[in-house]
């Protein structure tokens, strides 16, 4: 008897799942993908656009490109999601599955922060990254603010990764001495689960000139005084606004029962949810992890397991242990790599390895192994220094 497995979302946790499910059943499961958007692109790639090292075409992973036999892609809307009876309408037609995985991550809003589309820019989007990068290269010096908006936010040391880079950025076009750098986070330390890590980002801070604000958020820009209006109302003043917009489910999966207090409760262990033969993985959920994309495929590797064992009529054992892998490129060919591990109920703790310049290409071949499971090609994540 075939099982049909439903996914919905490829980012992270989507295409881990449907490719192992795949790989392990064979002719038992029926699996279909679905995605609104035309492909997959990596969080540090947005990072090579924005700073010019790479084009759109070449960070883009067209989900039309795949080459698994076993996975049906479907680009569509998901409409709706009735997690009882594992239905999903959406503008390709109605899907129903026997398994279904709910793995659409978190929508983002820079709509919600009032004054962000109008004097500032967003980099957490590929169209962001690239006005952002239009708007570093017509920047001739001044302020420069990189800031969150709201809590919680993927990939947390995105934003300490950002400050750095854009410091390198004006070095090497003679404009730092010009210019002026400050970062404004929600948290404490800019890597709360690696005290070693923070020290290390913290004390490049110091060495580069890097107002480092921390514990506290922008809530709105006022693109005709150009300034920042903070948490606490303090107004700082900036020539460069670079945001973290506002995340949130998306709204079929608030529509459709699953979430509670904005996202979907699952297992921390086993990534089921309140609904029989219903899982979720990634962003979309509240299990306690960052909110970042080896976490989605860390859960999803162990959704993939339980779900291969119960077509296969084994009893599933795997359990989701909380690690993951950050790589945070410190600038000057520089790259630190932080292990961290969530379990529930327990204190978050990470190591630190690095900076050193090797680390880069294991940055390197971390995205070009997954590109080459998941899509079945080969790939450099970027022509320039961040390989």
């Amino acid at each position: 008897m075939t099982t049909h497995v439903v996914v919905l979302g490829a980012g992270f946790g989507g295409l881990e799942l449907a490719t192992v499910v795949a790989a392990e059943c064979g002719d038992d499961v029926e699996l279909t993908l679905i995605d609104k958007s035309e492909g997959f692109v990596f969080g540090f790639s947005k990072l090579d656009v924005m700073f010019g090292r790479v084009s759109a075409e070449h960070v883009l992973h067209r989900y039309a490109d795949m080459v698994n036999p076993g996975v049906r892609f479907v680009r569509a809307t998901i409409t709706a999601i009735d997690p009882a009876a594992k239905r999903v309408e959406t503008s390709a037609g109605t899907f129903e599955a026997d398994v279904l995985v709910v793995a659409l991550g978190a929508d983002l809003h820079p709509e919600a922060t009032p004054g962000l589309l109008e004097g500032g820019n967003e980099f957490y989007t590929v169209p962001g990254a690239f006005a952002a990068r239009d708007a570093l290269h017509d920047f001739s010096g001044g302020k420069v603010v990189v800031a969150v908006t709201s809590t919680p936010f993927k990939c947390p040391p995105a934003p300490s990764e950002t400050a750095l880079l854009v410091h390198e950025f004006l070095t090497e076009r003679g404009l730092r001495d010009s210019s002026e750098i400050s970062l404004v986070m929600p948290l404490g330390a800019p890597i709360p689960p690696s005290p070693d890590a923070s020290k290390a980002v913290l004390a490049a801070f110091a060495e580069r000139g890097i107002a480092w604000r921390p514990e506290t958020l922008v809530r709105s820009l006022d693109p005709t005084r150009k300034v920042a209006v903070l948490s606490d109302g303090e107004e700082i003043p900036y020539d460069l606004f670079l945001g973290v917009p506002v995340h949130r489910a998306p709204q079929v999966v608030a529509d459709s029962g699953l979430a509670v207090d904005g996202w979907i409760p699952a297992d921390s262990l086993t990534l089921e949810t309140s609904f029989p033969g219903v899982y979720a993985v990634g962003d979309v959920t509240s299990v306690g992890t960052p909110k970042a994309g080896v976490f989605a495929e860390g859960q999803a590797a162990v959704a993939a397991a339980r779900i291969v064992d119960t077509i296969k009529g084994r009893t599933a054992t795997s359990e989701y242990g909380g690690k993951g892998v950050c790589y945070l490129e410190m600038g000057a060919g520089q790259m630190a790599k932080v292990e961290v591990t969530f379990l529930a109920g327990q204190r978050p703790v990470g190591g630190l390895q690095g900076p050193s310049p090797e680390l880069m290409a294991d940055k390197s071949t971390f995205g070009a192994e997954r590109i080459r499971r998941w899509f079945g090609r080969e790939w450099q994540p970027a022509a320039g220094p961040s390989v």
